[in-house]
């Protein structure tokens, strides 16, 4: 997969790009990022990449000219991070990995020229209900929540393992020692029984779900096994409250 970046601060990537999980992708080529320099798109003597909005108001906005002449080296369907667009999840995570290439512009300021949004961006996307200073860090959450779904960057057992993967939070996680300080593991889990363990899994998964995230639940169509379940833990709680 090919992903572009446009970005007015090209060095915040550099890390980003070839540390960990995503650096072993890069390097085993799973994965091609590439980052553009917005501003090697601006032809005056300053490389102003921004300018004042028509009709007053404060904030500056990124110009046009610049963004259009490097989405003519970019291909694949292009989003522009920005509070106004839809908001990122794990279901999206998994369509845009299906892409061959897509590039992400970096919105900065009070964002883009909206010419650039109306002629040249497929989908504004949002990761979240709050105003950041740029988009270079919603950025790299996309792009780290796609790249880990392409077979051979992680193991398909860990991310299926996810929370959103199958709609639920994420079960609680151990590891050795079994005992330290007096806390002891669940005695379900070095128990060697796969189908105890697989259920009990399941089990928390929606506690922790229905405790925390509720609203996913709401439209949830529950398997048998998950409303046997269901029906177990809120008997739990009631019997907990009493």
């Amino acid at each position: 997969m090919k992903i572009n970046i446009l970005t007015l601060f090209p060095e915040l990537f550099s890390a980003f790009k070839s540390q960990s999980i995503i650096g072993r992708a890069v390097k085993n080529n799973l994965i091609e990022i590439n980052i553009i320099n917005i501003r090697d798109f601006c032809f005056d003597k300053h490389q102003q990449a921004d300018d004042t909005p028509f009709g007053g108001e404060g904030g500056m906005v990124m110009k046009p000219e610049p963004l259009f002449r490097a989405l003519e080296n970019c291909g694949g369907k292009v989003i522009y991070t920005s509070p106004q667009g839809v908001k990122f999840d794990q279901q999206l995570a998994l369509k845009l990995k299906e892409e061959e290439e897509i590039t992400i512009i970096a919105g900065h300021y009070e964002g883009i020229d909206e010419r650039v949004v109306e002629n040249k961006v497929d989908m504004e996307i949002s990761i979240g209900d709050f105003v950041l200073t740029g988009g270079e860090l919603p950025s790299m959450v996309m792009v780290d929540a796609i790249a880990r779904l392409i077979p051979g960057v992680i193991t398909q057992a860990s991310y299926e393992n996810d929370s959103f993967f199958n709609g639920l939070l994420d079960y609680p996680q151990y590891t050795r020692p079994a005992e330290y300080m007096g806390l002891k593991v669940p005695d379900v889990l070095i128990s060697g029984n796969h189908k105890k363990i697989r259920d009990w899994r399941m089990k928390e998964s929606l506690k922790r779900t229905y405790l925390r995230r509720p609203d996913l639940l709401k439209d949830r169509e529950f398997s048998k096994e998950e409303k046997k379940f269901m029906k177990e833990i809120l008997e739990e709680l009631m019997e907990g409250e009493k």
